[in-house]
């Protein structure tokens, strides 16, 4: 959970992620969003995938970047256990 928050912890990194909710882009895609080059922008993608928040296909020459959304669930459900609701709700009981 560390590698999560510490990837989440940088503007950029969400920004990426932001870009992902639409469906999986290219780094290319990723990069002609920023005003970083190309290498910085790699370098965000790895620290993502290191957290797992993104996962990677390679397509032809091209590897496409999408979401992980099962982190994100995961991530979600520890933040929700500190409200009451959560807590109460037997739909978000722990498996």
């Amino acid at each position: 959970m560390n590698t999560v928050f510490k990837a989440l912890n940088d503007k950029t990194r969400r920004d990426i992620l932001e870009l992902l909710k639409d469906g999986d882009k290219t780094a290319g895609d990723i990069a002609d969003h920023f005003q970083f080059s190309k290498p910085t922008i790699s370098h965000h993608l790895d620290l993502l995938r290191q957290a797992e928040l993104l996962t990677s296909e390679k397509k032809g020459q091209y590897i496409y970047y999408s979401l992980n959304t099962t982190v994100v669930d995961e991530l979600l459900k520890w933040v929700l256990q500190f409200t009451p609701s959560f807590n109460q709700n037997p739909a978000y009981e722990n498996k």
